[in-house]
Order: C-alpha cells, then structure tokens, then sequence
C-alpha cells in the first residue's frame, strides 16, 4: 500500500444504538433544560453522550499508509503492518504484535456469526480465497479479516521483514499508544458535574 494511502473500514456493530443514545441524551438535555432547568438530569445526560459516542461510534479500523490504526474508545493505537504475527475477527478484531495482545470493538462478528465461522474452519476460508470467492458474498467481517492479512503480508514484503522474525520483533518497538485526550477530559468534567449535582 503507498505510503499515503488511507483505507478505512466501516464499524460492524453499535451505530444504530449509538445514534439512538445521543439522540435520547439531547432530549433529556432540553428536557432537563426547560422542565426546572435540572442539573443532574443535563449533567447525567452529557455523560451519558459522551460515553455513548466513545463507546459506540468513535471506535474506527484504519489502515494508513505503513500503520494499522485502532482507534478505540479512550486511546488510539498505531501498530506497524509489517510487525503483525496474528490477526482474527471473533466478536472483537484482535491482532497480535510481539507478545502483546490489541483489541478493537469497531469490527466483530456476533456470537451466532462468531459459532459458524468456528465450525466453518480456517481451511474453508482459504479455499474461498484461492477460488477467488467474491468479496461481496462474504461477510463484512471476513472481508476485513483478509484485506487487513493481506496488506500485513504486503507490508512484510516491502519492507523485507519476515514472519516471526528478530527483525518483525524489533517493529514492535514502534507501537504507539495516544490516549484520547479529549473524550477522557470530557467524561471527567461531565460525571464531576452530575455527582455535584446530586450533592448539592
């Protein structure tokens, strides 16, 4: 993948009640706002929508350039494609850099799609693949699952670093952690201000 190239993949679960919870949340903020004004029912409600939009529509998977990017609910996690060993999408995307372990919400199966894929098996999956089985005949997950694979196995080529290398290794050095700032400052102010509306 060229080195500016920014592919993004489209949450599989959580959208609609997420939206359905900043929609109920804005409601109860102008309830809250007309009816008294109350303050613990605005406060409650604005950490209500910032933890709905942190949980439920902020989470994102990326592929950027060289970068494999988890963007989760409270932190971002930038992950060297080269440097990926595994990778699997059960009811979380999981993918495993070094000896650690990262997890995403964004993309998942659910616990029914996550029992077939189970009994389906690995050796299914690679014969689809050889037969050249369409993209949009597969589940979403499962497309994910392979094109992330399949730019992991690319960026190894490129950058002549083999599977379970010392040099593969060495890239998990380059893990980066950013915690998001923002949503954690938010959910501070916002869950302060509803415990001192109860108090006071």
């Amino acid at each position: 993948m060229p080195s500016g190239t920014v592919e993004r993949f489209r949450p599989t679960s959580g959208q609609l009640l997420g939206w359905t919870g900043l929609v109920l949340a804005a409601v109860a903020v102008v309830g809250g706002l007309v009816e008294g004004p109350s303050w613990s029912v605005v406060s409650g409600a604005l950490a209500f929508a910032v933890l709905d939009w942190a949980a439920l529509l902020k989470p994102r998977l990326i592929v950027s350039g060289r970068w494999l990017v988890l963007r989760n609910m409270l932190e971002t996690i930038h992950l060297p494609l080269a440097a990926v060993e595994e990778l699997a999408v059960r009811q979380v995307f999981a993918v495993r850099v070094g000896e650690k372990r990262y997890v995403s919400p964004a993309v998942g199966r659910s616990f029914r799609q996550t029992l077939k894929s189970n009994r389906r098996g690995a050796s299914a999956d690679t014969a689809a693949a050889k037969t050249g089985t369409d993209l949009a005949d597969q589940a979403y997950a499962d497309f994910v699952e392979q094109r992330i694979r399949h730019l992991a196995a690319e960026a190894r080529e490129l950058e002549s670093v083999g599977r379970y290398s010392a040099a593969q290794d060495a890239l998990a050095g380059e893990v980066r952690r950013v915690p998001a700032w923002l949503e954690i400052g938010l959910l501070v102010v916002t869950v302060a201000a509803f415990v001192v509306s109860l108090v006071v």
